[in-house]
């Protein structure tokens, strides 16, 4: 499920790139001054992002959950900051609506992704909470020194030699 994700947020940003390329090189060069390169650098950072899950995965290289809800984090956040900025600067920088709904779409999916790894962390730091417990002795059910009995309630353990 990752795999086919990453898979297309990869195929889906690369797709809204070259449609903004092909908008912006017909864009008057005084518009692009005044402004309209902060979508390039949104854009540039995207890139990168995005660039680093493809040589991960075709490195085969699994991320960890932590490193997947950290870099989809990111991710996502520089995907709203583009749709803020294309949005408020559309008819100024003549960005075409289709690659604003494909970057909206596109962020979507890095969201839900991103939901899914960062559940994933919360689950991992539960079962490594509970480990600990169960590793220093400690019973869920009640105190330390205490062992539960049906509806009685806990019972106390003597200390000491035995």
């Amino acid at each position: 499920m990752r795999r086919r994700l990453a898979s297309g947020v990869i195929a889906t940003f690369g797709l809204a790139v070259a449609t903004l390329a092909v908008s912006l090189a017909s864009t008057p060069a005084s518009a692009q001054v005044n402004g309209c390169q902060d979508l390039q650098k949104l854009l540039g950072e995207r890139q990168s992002i995005v660039q680093r899950l493809a040589a991960a995965q075709k490195a085969k290289k699994k991320m960890t959950p932590q490193e997947a809800c950290s870099t989809f984090g990111r991710l996502a956040s520089n995907g709203e900051a583009a749709i803020k900025f294309a949005t408020a600067n559309q008819d100024w920088c003549q960005i075409p609506p289709s690659f604003i709904d494909g970057i909206k779409a596109d962020n979507e999916k890095v969201m839900t992704f991103r939901g899914q790894a960062c559940n994933a962390v919360k689950q991992q730091a539960e079962m490594e909470k509970r480990a600990r417990q169960q590793a220093q002795g400690a019973n869920p059910f009640g105190g330390a020194d205490s062992v539960t009995s049906g509806a009685g309630g806990g019972l106390r353990v003597p200390r000491g030699a035995l």
